[in-house]
């Protein structure tokens, strides 16, 4: 039955958490420092059909990766965090490990974002091994 409560709670747990302020991006990134997990970010638009056609297939690897914090970021509601990290299309995905932007990919490219996703993993594993 405990078993059964945990499985729910993790369903129901969103895979990907939306940005919507400044402080909610600091609050995250701090927060997975803290816990060595490593972060990736969707950088988005509401207008960028691309950008919004990557939204499933962003939901869809966060569950391949529990321990990485996934955030999706719309850069019209938050710009000061689009500039700070010097977004200039979206779709961009930022990998990030210790506060650091380690990889940065443009472009809504299925494949390529797995491979970057799945090195940077791997990497990160190896830091810690």
């Amino acid at each position: 039955m405990a078993g059964q409560l945990r499985e729910e709670q993790q369903v129901t747990r969103p895979k990907v958490m939306k940005v919507d302020s400044v402080e909610t991006w600091d609050s995250h990134v701090s927060q997975a420092t803290n816990q060595g997990r490593p972060i990736i970010a969707h950088f988005t638009a509401s207008w960028c059909m691309p950008s919004v056609a990557m939204n499933s297939f962003f939901e869809e690897i966060a569950s391949d990766y529990p321990d990485v914090l996934f955030l999706t970021v719309d850069v019209d509601e938050v710009k000061e965090v689009a500039t700070r990290l010097e977004i200039k299309a979206m779709p961009t995905f930022s990998l990030i490990r210790d506060g650091a932007t380690v990889d940065k990919l443009v472009g809504a490219n299925p494949e390529e974002i797995r491979k970057r996703i799945e090195g940077f993993f791997q990497s990160g594993r190896a830091d810690v091994a």
